[in-house]
């Protein structure tokens, strides 16, 4: 079995979820930038794969397309999601879900007690989807969004349950 390729969900046959490669990285970079008002860098995803030994990187794919990405970084004890995204065309269908949960267990395994995030106050689906995977809200970082002074929402959730 291909060390890259890690699951494929039940319930969207043909989805894969795995390891992020170089190859992925025009089209993670372009779910990137067409999902965030402050995208990444482009070389910033490289320097995750190539160079941040703390980083995880996962895709969704189907058929053969990138649909979804995730970075989280795993300090300590702790898996810091850093970004998370699915293709504009397949939002709303449980394709970030499936990378989160893949990213949580995948941390626990690796000895994780915790998750934390920072998410927009005004991105109200990843707010819901996160609640749905036990994540409260700790806090608030005001102003953190510098392209309209937005304040990020400081969530975690114990992974021990």
């Amino acid at each position: 079995m291909d060390d890259l390729l890690l699951r494929t969900p039940q319930d969207m046959p043909g989805l894969i979820i795995r390891k992020m490669t170089l190859d992925d990285l025009e089209q993670v970079v372009a779910i990137d930038q067409t999902s965030f008002s402050l995208p990444w860098p482009p070389r910033s995803f490289q320097f995750e794969l190539t160079d941040n030994p703390a980083s995880r990187c996962w895709v969704a794919e189907l058929d053969g397309q990138v649909v979804g990405m995730l970075v989280g970084w795993f300090i300590v004890d702790e898996i810091h999601i850093a970004t998370l995204a699915a293709h504009p065309d397949f939002r709303r269908q449980g394709i970030g879900a499936k990378l989160l949960a893949f990213a949580l267990q995948s941390a626990k395994e690796e000895g994780a007690v915790s998750s934390f995030l920072e998410v927009r106050e005004s991105n109200t689906a990843a707010l819901e989807m996160y609640r749905k995977f036990g994540y409260v809200e700790d806090g608030r970082r005001e102003g953190y969004y510098k392209d309209n002074g937005e304040d990020a929402i400081l969530m975690s959730v114990p992974l021990n349950r």
